[in-house]
């Protein structure tokens, strides 16, 4: 696969190396500032293009991955829509669920595919519980939760454009926990009704959460709670909870840390205790996940068929989100579009 870059900020570098490591081309980028793209394009060799029309235009491209802020999607979407390149975007899909639905209609209509990065499906935790759950050997899932407890600096927010409503879409939920949210969505099902509270710029000056809590009751019966905060010092490590009549795992960072399964039989599970989680450093992060969603969905394209993480899938992790945001400024239940 031959890859083009949009947006060549601090995410940019982990997808570049990904691409490295499993044989992908990257062979071009742009970027809103050329210093910034034309250093990107030296440090890893590509060739730097003044803007995404002509990204997406580009011969030498066979799918545009946008490592861009949310706000900017539909945008390039449009541009590969009408070029006929395939397309992956960073999450969130979108700041909103009018435009994230219209991205969607838009690469069906042009016969592409879109893609959205939820790195976490493809860790070794994740694709264990995805077989393990269905399988029954947690019995029935009564409660499913997500800890997202993290710490970051004031200079981490130090752009006014960051924790902005109009150009990140929110805060810690839409920016860090939505992979949680996706998780908890791809293992456990639906989200049938949420309830929120949050605090606004609790410790950052921001204009968006920076603490969030919410209650969550899934189409299956199951209850769920999640917490998200970037307010947190010095940042704890991330964990899922999958509660169910024969047992409970939870996943902490990108590990599974714990399962305790009564009678249990069958594969074993991938127990470990080293870790890697963001918690305070955004790049602490492993490339691993990454790589395989990129083979993934260069995969997809050979194939003729849906990525793992798809726009669709996309759409559903920011509906969450937007509920729980609506929820909080309404203080009230929000139920979900079945």
């Amino acid at each position: 696969m031959r890859v083009g870059i949009i947006g060549t900020g601090a995410i940019s570098h982990k997808h570049a190396q990904a691409y490295k490591n499993i044989g992908y081309e990257l062979t071009v980028c742009t970027d809103i500032s050329p210093e910034s793209g034309k250093r990107f394009a030296a440090q890893h060799g590509c060739e730097f293009v003044p803007n995404y029309e002509e990204l997406c235009r580009h011969p030498k491209v066979d799918y545009v991955d946008v490592c861009t802020f949310p706000d900017f999607r539909l945008q390039p979407l449009n541009a590969c829509a009408e070029a006929g390149k395939h397309i992956q975007v960073q999450k969130p899909i979108a700041t909103d669920l009018t435009t994230a639905r219209e991205m969607i209609d838009t690469a069906r209509k042009a016969g592409i595919l879109l893609g959205v990065v939820s790195q976490h499906r493809f860790d070794d935790s994740v694709q264990f519980l995805k077989r393990a759950i269905p399988d029954g050997r947690l019995g029935k899932i009564l409660q499913a939760d997500a800890y997202v407890k993290w710490y970051r600096t004031a200079a981490y927010y130090s752009r006014p454009i960051k924790g902005s409503w109009a150009t990140e879409g929110g805060g810690a939920l839409i920016n860090q926990a939505i992979h949680q949210v996706d998780m908890l969505l791809h293992l456990v099902g639906s989200v049938a009704d949420v309830f929120g509270n949050w605090q606004l710029g609790a410790l950052h000056k921001i204009e968006s959460e920076d603490v969030v809590n919410a209650l969550l009751r899934y189409g299956s019966g199951a209850t769920g709670v999640i917490q998200a905060s970037t307010a947190f010092w010095p940042g704890y490590t991330e964990r899922v909870e999958i509660n169910g009549t024969k047992g409970t795992a939870v996943i902490s960072g990108d590990k599974l840390t714990t399962w305790d399964v009564l009678d249990d039989a069958g594969e074993p599970a991938p127990v470990e205790r080293e870790v890697a989680s963001g918690a305070s450093d955004p790049m602490a992060i492993s490339l691993a996940p990454f790589e395989r969603q990129f083979r993934d969905f260069g995969d997809a394209i050979e194939q003729g068929r849906k990525p793992l993480s798809d726009g669709e899938d996309g759409y559903r992790a920011l509906e969450v989100v937007i509920s729980i945001y609506n929820s909080c400024r309404r203080n009230e239940k929000i139920t979900l579009n079945a």
